[in-house]
């Protein structure tokens, strides 16, 4: 296993971290704790130190399971992450409760990286509005964590205000090489890695989806001649690049951690070649050959009059066409977008037409958007 160093720390992390929100299940859908144990330990057993989990993963079991799977030495060999659910928080005493509550469900007596979870712009306003800086003080001046650190789902806006506001140790975004523009995108990878901030990142394969291995894809990264699946291109992609110090994968299989094993041995910065970044723009060029929709994003839409989030509705529909995958595409939709900005509230004004540099008849594609997705 390779490691990276947190600037601020001095710790040394896995590039390879076990995500447990894709656990393996029963048919009932409860987590398959013999499978899961097995593959956690194993996975510890061969150097990832950094295992990452949440108050919400698997509808509240994840962290449980995880108190449970750590036993017998295993908690003192890793680095243990997890999340202060802030979309659940309505008070400062809210916090307390709730680091405390986790701390017994993972049967420990501190967190290693505490992360707010999933921060946008309302939830850091209401988190900052709480005086959630204070609290994340407090438990780390008492103990009950080590080190503190968001995970985000917002624009580059949000990201580089957010990063100010706090002395914070690490973050974690979502990064991968079709996302590059999406949300905090390279720009915020760079200031975070400027502010001296450790980088993990999430949704390395955008769950799954960058390691499907479909006949014009596989096609393409085969021209090279590099005998590689998918997956470990998307995971070599990100490891290439020296800021980032862990890349998490939600591991549901011990196929799935004997391959990231595997690949993570080879997963040294600035090792890819020319030619094999190359390819990656191939690829790119071949899933972008899918979209329903040219926007570049570049939002002079908006504000849209309606609070609709036009560029967001536009990636949405865009990943149905793109992925083949119109369920994945659906509940990141419902999750990110929900009733904050949906498509169905157009006002049919046009103002977002006079203004897109694409000339797109955003009016009709929204359209699309509340046809595939229901709102």
């Amino acid at each position: 296993m390779l490691y990276r160093k947190m600037n601020k720390t001095g710790e040394k992390l896995s590039i390879l971290g076990f995500g447990c929100m894709r656990l393996p299940q029963t048919p009932d859908c409860h987590i398959d704790e013999p499978k899961a144990t097995a593959m956690i330990r194993y996975a510890i057993d061969r150097g990832v130190n950094y295992i990452d989990t949440a108050y919400v993963y698997h509808n509240g079991e994840s962290e449980p399971f995880l108190g449970r799977a750590l036993a017998d030495g295993y908690r003192e060999k890793v680095n243990l992450a997890t999340k202060l659910p802030v979309f659940n928080v309505e008070t400062r005493e809210d916090m307390d409760r709730l680091l405390n509550e986790q701390l017994k469900r993972l049967n420990t007596d501190h967190i290693d990286l505490y992360l707010l979870h999933g921060l946008m712009s309302r939830t850091w306003t209401q988190a900052e509005e709480l005086h959630v800086t204070e609290f994340l003080d407090q438990a780390i001046a008492d103990g009950r964590i080590r080190y503190a650190g968001f995970s985000f789902h917002d624009e580059f806006r949000i990201f580089k205000e957010i990063v100010d506001a706090y002395d914070w140790t690490f973050c974690q975004i979502q990064y991968n090489f079709m996302d590059e523009e999406f949300q905090a995108g390279t720009q915020g990878l760079s200031y975070a890695a400027e502010k001296g901030l450790g980088i993990v990142i999430m949704e390395p394969l955008r769950g799954g989806l960058l390691a499907r291995e479909t006949g014009d894809i596989q096609k393409t990264w085969s021209s090279t001649g590099i005998c590689r699946t998918p997956a470990e291109w998307g995971l070599r992609w990100l490891w290439n690049k020296p800021e980032i110090h862990v890349v998490l994968s939600g591991m549901s299989t011990m196929a799935q951690v004997r391959d990231n094993l595997k690949y993570a041995n080879d997963g040294k910065p600035e090792s890819l070649t020319a030619d094999e970044l190359a390819i990656y723009d191939t690829v790119k060029s071949v899933y972008r050959e899918r979209m329903k929709v040219p926007c570049t994003q570049c939002r002079y839409c908006m504000p849209c009059p309606g609070g609709i989030k036009i560029p967001e509705c536009f990636s949405a529909l865009n990943d149905a066409s793109i992925y083949h995958d119109t369920a994945a595409a659906k509940f990141n939709y419902d999750m990110f977008i929900g009733s904050y900005g949906d498509a169905s509230a157009c006002q049919e004004c046009g103002v977002c037409e006079s203004l897109c540099p694409q000339k797109i008849e955003i009016r009709n594609r929204l359209k699309d958007v509340v046809r595939l997705f229901g709102h």
